[in-house]
């Protein structure tokens, strides 16, 4: 069921690291996202996949991981994630592509959730780095970072509390806590 899939599709920043992911996989995730909707059905967006230590390092190295934890500096060596997926625009195809790229971003996150895999998009991004780390051709401007891998970390979603603060944060049991808004809060009649 979709709201269920939906649920389970929280933004996991720790990972297997050592739980590989095949690239038929990561090309299955890319196939979701090229069948979605796209502005004035222009289909600008190019997708860049890694699943190799050594460029996996080079994306890494180029991505900030949770600002409003400000003491963790993303994760360790042994939960990084295991590949990822980069969001690029082609700039020969058109300059503005709206909002293509969070729908793409969540259907592979949605996709990569119903494989029993966990994700984040992350916007950022050292890009002038990342293309340097990557050879990306000037073309192509890099839009969202999308990691991916086996979760290793438990995520609860909690109503947002008195103090109304929609920062996530993490217990001493390393759980991840994100409040959410109530249907109250965010319909208006």
């Amino acid at each position: 069921m979709l709201s269920e899939l939906v649920l389970k599709n929280r933004s996991c920043r720790r990972f297997y690291q050592n739980h590989k992911i095949k690239d038929e996989v990561l090309i299955n995730l890319v196939d979701l996202a090229r069948i979605c909707p796209s502005a004035a059905n222009l289909q600008p967006l190019k997708y860049y996949i890694s699943n190799k230590n050594e460029t996996n390092k080079k994306i890494f190295s180029t991505l900030a991981w949770a600002g409003y934890l400000k003491d963790w500096p993303g994760p360790c060596e042994e939960e990084k994630p295991a590949s990822y997926i980069i969001i690029l625009k082609d700039t020969t195809i058109s300059d503005n592509c709206d909002c293509d790229s969070g729908i793409s971003a969540q259907t592979i996150l949605l996709g990569a959730r119903e494989k029993g895999l966990g994700g984040c998009m992350i916007a950022a991004v050292s890009r002038k780095k990342l293309k340097k780390n990557l050879n990306i051709a000037d073309h192509l401007e890099i839009l969202l970072v999308i990691a991916i891998g086996k979760p290793k970390e438990d995520i609860i979603i909690e109503k947002v509390d008195s103090s109304n603060s929609i920062k996530y944060w993490r217990d001493t049991s390393a759980v991840h806590h994100v409040p959410k808004r109530t249907l109250n809060d965010i319909i208006i009649k």
